[in-house]
Protein backbone atom coordinates (compact mmCIF):
# COMPACT_ATOMS: atom_id res chain seq x y z
CA UNK A 1 0.00 0.00 0.00
CA UNK A 2 1.59 3.33 -1.01
CA UNK A 3 2.59 5.67 1.78
CA UNK A 4 0.81 9.03 1.55
CA UNK A 5 1.92 12.33 3.06
CA UNK A 6 -0.25 15.40 2.64
CA UNK A 7 1.34 18.40 0.88
CA UNK A 8 0.88 20.46 4.06
CA UNK A 9 2.76 17.91 6.17
CA UNK A 10 5.48 17.59 3.56
CA UNK A 11 6.07 21.35 3.52
CA UNK A 12 6.09 21.46 7.31
CA UNK A 13 8.63 18.64 7.50
CA UNK A 14 10.87 20.39 4.99
CA UNK A 15 10.66 23.67 6.89
CA UNK A 16 11.48 22.00 10.22
CA UNK A 17 14.42 20.20 8.63
CA UNK A 18 15.84 23.41 7.17
CA UNK A 19 15.37 25.40 10.39
CA UNK A 20 17.19 22.78 12.46
CA UNK A 21 20.10 22.74 10.02
CA UNK A 22 20.40 26.53 10.05
CA UNK A 23 20.18 26.69 13.86
CA UNK A 24 23.20 24.37 14.16
CA UNK A 25 25.40 26.93 12.38
CA UNK A 26 27.29 29.87 13.85
CA UNK A 27 25.52 33.22 13.80
CA UNK A 28 25.96 36.21 11.50
CA UNK A 29 24.78 39.75 12.19
CA UNK A 30 24.38 42.64 9.76
CA UNK A 31 23.80 46.18 10.95
CA UNK A 32 23.96 49.73 9.68
CA UNK A 33 26.47 52.23 11.03
CA UNK A 34 27.16 55.86 10.20
CA UNK A 35 29.34 55.21 7.13
CA UNK A 36 27.66 52.11 5.71
CA UNK A 37 26.77 48.52 6.55
CA UNK A 38 28.71 46.20 8.87
CA UNK A 39 28.84 42.40 8.60
CA UNK A 40 30.08 40.30 11.53
CA UNK A 41 30.21 36.49 11.59
CA UNK A 42 31.23 34.07 14.31
CA UNK A 43 33.66 32.30 12.01
CA UNK A 44 37.24 31.31 12.92
CA UNK A 45 37.96 30.00 9.40
CA UNK A 46 40.11 32.25 7.21
CA UNK A 47 39.25 30.31 4.04
CA UNK A 48 35.53 29.44 4.23
CA UNK A 49 33.91 32.87 4.17
CA UNK A 50 30.34 33.57 5.24
CA UNK A 51 30.60 37.18 4.05
CA UNK A 52 31.58 38.13 0.51
CA UNK A 53 31.43 40.85 -2.09
CA UNK A 54 28.93 40.39 -4.93
CA UNK A 55 29.31 43.65 -6.85
CA UNK A 56 30.45 47.26 -6.49
CA UNK A 57 28.00 48.27 -3.74
CA UNK A 58 26.53 44.86 -2.88
CA UNK A 59 27.59 42.22 -0.36
CA UNK A 60 26.31 38.82 0.70
CA UNK A 61 26.19 37.08 4.07
CA UNK A 62 24.93 33.57 4.79
CA UNK A 63 24.49 30.87 7.41
CA UNK A 64 23.84 27.17 6.98
CA UNK A 65 25.51 24.59 4.76
CA UNK A 66 28.60 26.04 3.15
CA UNK A 67 28.37 24.20 -0.17
CA UNK A 68 24.77 25.32 -0.64
CA UNK A 69 25.21 29.00 0.07
CA UNK A 70 28.48 29.04 -1.87
CA UNK A 71 26.57 27.84 -4.95
CA UNK A 72 24.12 30.68 -4.42
CA UNK A 73 26.93 33.21 -3.99
CA UNK A 74 28.60 32.16 -7.22
CA UNK A 75 25.27 32.33 -9.03
CA UNK A 76 24.78 35.85 -7.69
CA UNK A 77 28.23 36.92 -8.90
CA UNK A 78 27.47 35.58 -12.40
CA UNK A 79 24.10 37.33 -12.43
CA UNK A 80 25.67 40.64 -11.38
CA UNK A 81 28.58 40.43 -13.84
CA UNK A 82 26.38 39.52 -16.81
CA UNK A 83 23.76 42.20 -16.14
CA UNK A 84 26.38 44.85 -15.39
CA UNK A 85 28.14 44.03 -18.67
CA UNK A 86 25.05 43.78 -20.87
CA UNK A 87 23.27 46.85 -19.49
CA UNK A 88 24.82 49.20 -16.95
CA UNK A 89 26.56 48.69 -13.63
CA UNK A 90 23.86 50.83 -11.98
CA UNK A 91 21.25 48.28 -13.11
CA UNK A 92 22.70 45.68 -10.73
CA UNK A 93 20.84 46.14 -7.44
CA UNK A 94 20.36 44.24 -4.21
CA UNK A 95 16.62 44.14 -4.90
CA UNK A 96 17.12 42.44 -8.25
CA UNK A 97 19.58 39.96 -6.76
CA UNK A 98 17.23 39.22 -3.86
CA UNK A 99 14.44 38.45 -6.35
CA UNK A 100 16.70 36.01 -8.20
CA UNK A 101 17.66 34.27 -4.96
CA UNK A 102 14.02 34.14 -3.84
CA UNK A 103 12.99 32.39 -7.05
CA UNK A 104 15.83 29.87 -6.78
CA UNK A 105 15.22 29.07 -3.12
CA UNK A 106 11.45 28.86 -3.60
CA UNK A 107 11.83 26.42 -6.50
CA UNK A 108 14.30 24.25 -4.57
CA UNK A 109 12.04 24.21 -1.52
CA UNK A 110 8.87 23.18 -3.37
CA UNK A 111 10.22 20.91 -6.10
CA UNK A 112 13.02 18.93 -4.45
CA UNK A 113 12.99 16.44 -1.61
CA UNK A 114 15.67 18.27 0.36
CA UNK A 115 15.48 22.05 0.83
CA UNK A 116 18.57 24.22 1.11
CA UNK A 117 19.63 24.68 4.72
CA UNK A 118 20.57 28.33 4.26
CA UNK A 119 19.57 31.83 5.22
CA UNK A 120 20.93 34.85 3.36
CA UNK A 121 21.30 38.60 3.57
CA UNK A 122 21.86 40.68 0.45
CA UNK A 123 22.80 44.29 1.26
CA UNK A 124 23.48 47.35 -0.86
CA UNK A 125 24.94 50.55 0.55
CA UNK A 126 23.42 53.80 -0.69
CA UNK A 127 24.47 57.42 -0.73
CA UNK A 128 23.10 57.76 2.81
CA UNK A 129 21.54 55.54 5.49
CA UNK A 130 18.04 56.16 4.13
CA UNK A 131 18.93 54.57 0.80
CA UNK A 132 20.73 51.52 2.22
CA UNK A 133 19.01 48.25 1.32
CA UNK A 134 19.11 45.05 3.40
CA UNK A 135 17.14 41.98 2.31
CA UNK A 136 16.85 38.78 4.31
CA UNK A 137 16.00 35.55 2.48
CA UNK A 138 14.95 32.32 4.13
CA UNK A 139 15.21 28.73 2.94
CA UNK A 140 11.73 28.77 1.32
CA UNK A 141 12.36 31.88 -0.78
CA UNK A 142 10.63 34.37 1.53
CA UNK A 143 12.09 37.89 1.38
CA UNK A 144 12.02 40.52 4.12
CA UNK A 145 13.12 44.13 3.74
CA UNK A 146 15.10 44.82 6.92
CA UNK A 147 16.16 48.09 8.53
CA UNK A 148 18.84 48.70 11.13
CA UNK A 149 20.03 45.18 11.90
CA UNK A 150 19.55 41.48 11.10
CA UNK A 151 20.57 38.30 12.96
CA UNK A 152 20.78 34.86 11.35
CA UNK A 153 21.72 31.36 12.46
CA UNK A 154 22.53 29.87 15.84
CA UNK A 155 20.28 31.04 18.68
CA UNK A 156 18.71 33.77 16.57
CA UNK A 157 16.26 35.00 19.19
CA UNK A 158 18.90 35.77 21.83
CA UNK A 159 21.17 37.45 19.25
CA UNK A 160 18.31 39.53 17.83
CA UNK A 161 17.22 40.60 21.32
CA UNK A 162 20.76 41.70 22.18
CA UNK A 163 20.91 43.68 18.94
CA UNK A 164 17.58 45.29 19.71
CA UNK A 165 18.79 46.32 23.16
CA UNK A 166 22.19 47.63 22.04
CA UNK A 167 21.66 48.98 18.50
CA UNK A 168 22.16 52.72 18.02
CA UNK A 169 21.14 54.38 14.78
CA UNK A 170 24.05 56.27 13.23
CA UNK A 171 26.64 54.67 15.53
CA UNK A 172 30.33 54.74 14.68
CA UNK A 173 32.06 51.65 13.32
CA UNK A 174 33.64 50.94 16.72
CA UNK A 175 30.33 51.11 18.55
CA UNK A 176 28.52 49.05 15.89
CA UNK A 177 31.19 46.34 15.96
CA UNK A 178 31.10 46.15 19.74
CA UNK A 179 27.30 45.87 19.63
CA UNK A 180 27.54 43.06 17.09
CA UNK A 181 30.12 41.14 19.13
CA UNK A 182 28.08 41.47 22.32
CA UNK A 183 25.03 40.15 20.45
CA UNK A 184 26.98 37.12 19.23
CA UNK A 185 28.27 36.49 22.74
CA UNK A 186 24.70 36.59 24.10
CA UNK A 187 24.25 32.98 22.94
CA UNK A 188 26.72 31.82 25.60
CA UNK A 189 27.36 34.00 28.64
CA UNK A 190 30.71 32.26 29.29
CA UNK A 191 32.10 32.83 25.80
CA UNK A 192 34.19 35.82 24.76
CA UNK A 193 34.85 36.27 21.05
CA UNK A 194 38.31 37.40 20.02
CA UNK A 195 39.35 39.03 16.76
CA UNK A 196 40.72 35.77 15.37
CA UNK A 197 37.31 34.14 15.85
CA UNK A 198 35.48 36.83 13.88
CA UNK A 199 34.94 37.48 10.20
CA UNK A 200 34.22 41.17 9.71
CA UNK A 201 33.58 43.23 6.58
CA UNK A 202 31.98 46.55 5.69
CA UNK A 203 30.30 48.28 2.79
CA UNK A 204 31.82 51.73 3.26
CA UNK A 205 29.96 54.49 1.39
CA UNK A 206 33.03 56.78 1.67
CA UNK A 207 35.15 54.58 -0.59
CA UNK A 208 35.19 54.81 -4.39
CA UNK A 209 34.14 52.16 -6.92
CA UNK A 210 34.20 48.87 -4.97
CA UNK A 211 32.88 49.68 -1.52
CA UNK A 212 33.38 46.27 0.09
CA UNK A 213 36.29 45.95 2.51
CA UNK A 214 37.25 42.96 4.63
CA UNK A 215 38.84 43.83 7.97
CA UNK A 216 41.94 41.90 9.09
CA UNK A 217 42.27 40.65 12.68
CA UNK A 218 44.63 43.50 13.59
CA UNK A 219 42.07 46.12 12.56
CA UNK A 220 39.28 44.28 14.40
CA UNK A 221 41.37 44.30 17.58
CA UNK A 222 41.96 48.05 17.21
CA UNK A 223 38.26 48.76 16.76
CA UNK A 224 37.24 46.63 19.72
CA UNK A 225 39.90 48.26 21.90
CA UNK A 226 38.72 51.72 20.81
CA UNK A 227 35.13 50.78 21.59
CA UNK A 228 36.12 49.58 25.05
CA UNK A 229 38.10 52.75 25.65
CA UNK A 230 35.04 55.01 25.78
CA UNK A 231 33.07 57.19 23.43
CA UNK A 232 35.85 59.71 22.85
CA UNK A 233 38.33 57.03 21.85
CA UNK A 234 35.68 55.38 19.67
CA UNK A 235 34.99 58.62 17.80
CA UNK A 236 38.66 59.21 17.17
CA UNK A 237 39.08 55.65 15.91
CA UNK A 238 36.09 56.05 13.62
CA UNK A 239 37.45 59.13 11.89
CA UNK A 240 40.84 57.55 11.55
CA UNK A 241 39.35 54.43 10.03
CA UNK A 242 37.29 56.28 7.44
CA UNK A 243 40.09 58.60 6.27
CA UNK A 244 42.85 56.00 6.04
CA UNK A 245 43.14 53.80 2.98
CA UNK A 246 42.86 50.02 3.17
CA UNK A 247 45.86 48.01 4.28
CA UNK A 248 47.62 45.51 2.04
CA UNK A 249 45.66 42.73 3.77
CA UNK A 250 42.39 44.55 3.03
CA UNK A 251 43.23 44.89 -0.66
CA UNK A 252 44.28 41.25 -0.95
CA UNK A 253 41.04 40.09 0.63
CA UNK A 254 38.85 42.34 -1.51
CA UNK A 255 40.49 41.28 -4.75
CA UNK A 256 39.91 37.66 -3.83
CA UNK A 257 36.20 38.03 -3.07
CA UNK A 258 33.41 36.96 -5.37
CA UNK A 259 35.62 36.10 -8.33
CA UNK A 260 36.39 32.43 -7.76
Amino acid sequence: MPFYVSPEQQMKDKADYARKGIARGRSVVVLQYDDGILFVADNPSRALHKISEIYDRIAFAAVGKYNEFENLRLGGVRYADINGYQYDRRDVTARGLANVYAQSLGTIFTETNKPYEVELVVAEVGEDAETDQIYRLTFDGSVADEHGYVAMGGQTESVAQALKDGYEEGASLEVALRTAVRALEAQDSDRRLEAKSLEVAVLDRNREHRLFRRLPARRIEELLAAGDGGSAGGSAGSSGGSSAGPSVEDVDDVLGDGKD
